[in-house]
């Protein structure tokens, strides 16, 4: 035991371990930096660049370590490149990590939900800001147990340094053995200082994991408070949360929404009429002119023209498959499409006055600029974000808000819409209906000209279904936002659309007041899918719903 504790600290071997610990660094600091050229060579849209990455990692996987130290070692001198023996172990080691950690960060991206990314589009967010507010602290997080593994494989990868005689601890405690003839004191003693090395990056690594687990209700300091994925304080000036949003809190039942005014009765049709009127001689807030749109020999949208007024309400109508929700994509451009022309506002989105393509980051600032808004059926809250950052981070990231002033924002509509008692609940211990609320009030924040809703409740529970339609029911009628609607609803339509719109193969089948439609349809095609879905219309007392009128004749 006496000799074996002194070839634990004999300096021989200590040496050793500097020298392990270096050809590591070396390694793991090079991987990184190649890793991610890789990684987003990969990534890349230019195909010749992510053909380059993979013809890499091809050779560097499918080839040994220890080839590739002997030629980093022996064959660069003949080209005129001689590194000396550590420099040689680190360049091949990051050489052969930057494949591994290339998969390690390509997977981190990928595995991020796509519905976050195309939120982070629909409010405006540049590629750069979804890469480093929304992508990175995501794919960071998902990626430090792999990164953790990865290191103590480097660490144990250096032992193979030896073959170009690195002075590193295995080839240190060879050496000492042979001299020696004390195997196993001293290959035990090898043993459990890498134990001890192993065991200090696995302790980082629980470390790291800890550190940035959301659910840990604690407040980051240090270097950590800049970190992108760093959860904001709640504001300190507790006394100027709007007043709604404080009796909110204490009210019995917390999650009962807010109402603005007193809840306003379903329109009647004097209202109706009277609405009507205003809407027609309101300036349009949307023009979409001949948009036709085929995925491969599938056409989804077929030379579809339509026209909103500011603060009317369209409702979406038609089965599954008629271009609703690509339709919706192609108003904020989250989807090109292949003919015609979208307007918003009088401003051609997605196109620069010489007609070419906007480029994505002009592209994102011209959605925050012009201030369309959309609600997604899977919600596409950020899963890293508590309710009240998705609702502020936006504001600070696009729009320039302070962050006082962003979250004062998000705290009063979370109160607007019943939650703001769960202001820094992560999304997944929220329930789906919540989520949507929250998706609502995020959606709103920055003060839309449009605001996009793609079937807002098909993803709920049915018990949670009205909870939300109530919500999306006030800001339609007391808010006199510009809706334009996707939805299986049409109770929900018939109280709150201005007009019902029918879809059904990418063409418009039939449009016109809400009520007219729901209650007369003039198109067989119509007529059958609301027979289908009457459950949902909403039946008045002096007009049969639509199940019990008989079918029009073909207007075509």
């Amino acid at each position: 035991m006496e000799l074996f504790l002194h070839y634990l600290t004999l300096p021989y071997l200590v040496q050793g371990v500097v020298f392990t610990l270096a050809a590591t660094g070396i390694g793991l600091a090079g991987g990184v930096v190649v890793g991610l050229l890789l990684a987003a060579m990969q990534l890349s849209r230019f195909k010749p660049l992510a053909a380059c990455a993979r013809g890499y990692a091809v050779i560097f996987r499918g080839t040994p370590l220890v080839l590739q130290l002997v030629f980093v070692y022996d064959a660069l001198p003949h080209i005129g490149i001689r590194l000396p023996g550590l420099l040689a172990a680190g360049v091949a080691l990051a050489a052969n990590e930057a494949t591994f950690i290339a998969e390690m960060f390509r997977a981190g991206v990928v595995g991020v939900d796509r519905g976050q990314v195309l939120a982070g589009q629909a409010l405006g967010m540049t590629p750069r800001v979804l890469m480093q507010r929304i992508v990175a602290p995501q794919a960071l997080r998902s990626m430090i147990p792999a990164a953790g593994n990865e290191a103590v494989s480097t660490l144990k990868n250096s032992s193979l340094a030896s073959v170009i005689a690195v002075q590193e601890l295995t080839l240190r405690s060879t050496q000492l053995a042979s001299s020696t003839f004390d195997f196993f004191s001293i290959f035990f003693a090898s043993g459990l200082l890498y134990l001890v090395l192993t065991g200090a990056i696995s302790m980082v690594q629980l470390a790291l994991e800890a550190r940035f687990d959301l659910d840990r209700q604690t407040t980051l300091r240090g270097l950590a408070r800049w970190l992108p994925w760093r959860r904001a304080a709640p504001p300190a000036a507790a006394a100027v949360v709007p007043v709604a949003v404080a009796a909110e809190a204490t009210a019995p039942e917390a999650d009962q929404i807010v109402p603005l005014v007193s809840a306003s009765p379903a329109l009647q049709a004097a209202s109706r009429a009277a609405r009507a009127a205003r809407l027609a001689q309101a300036a349009v807030a949307l023009r979409i002119n001949g948009v036709s749109k085929a995925y491969g020999p599938h056409p989804v949208l077929q030379d579809l023209s339509l026209t909103v007024q500011a603060g009317e309400v369209v409702a979406l109508l038609g089965p599954s498959g008629s271009g609703k929700s690509t339709l919706l994509r192609c108003i904020n451009h989250l989807e090109s499409w292949d003919a015609g022309q979208v307007h918003v506002g009088g401003h051609r989105l997605g196109y620069r006055p010489d007609g070419q393509l906007m480029t994505p980051r002009d592209l994102a600032r011209e959605r925050g600029r012009l201030g369309v808004g959309m609600l997604f059926q899977q919600f596409n809250l950020f899963a890293h974000l508590s309710a009240r950052e998705n609702v502020a981070g936006p504001l600070r990231w696009v729009h320039g808000w302070s962050a006082k002033d962003a979250d004062l924002r998000a705290l009063e509509l979370l109160g607007r819409v019943g939650l703001a008692h769960r202001v820094d609940a992560l999304p997944r211990h929220l329930s789906g209906g919540q989520q949507q609320r929250v998706a609502i009030a995020r959606a709103l924040a920055p003060g839309p000209s449009v605001l996009l809703l793609d079937e807002p409740t098909s993803a709920l529970d049915p018990e949670l279904v009205n909870e939300v339609l109530d919500v999306i029911r006030r800001l339609a009628v007391e808010e006199g936002l510009t809706m334009v609607i996707s939805t299986h609803q049409l109770r929900f339509a018939a109280e709150v659309a201005d007009r019902v719109v029918f879809l059904s193969g990418g063409r418009i089948v039939e449009s016109g007041p809400a009520l007219e439609v729901l209650q007369h349809p003039q198109h067989r095609e119509t007529a059958r899918f609301l027979r289908v879905m009457s459950a949902d219309v909403l039946p008045t007392p002096s007009t049969p719903a639509a199940v019990q009128a008989p079918p029009a004749k073909d207007s075509r």
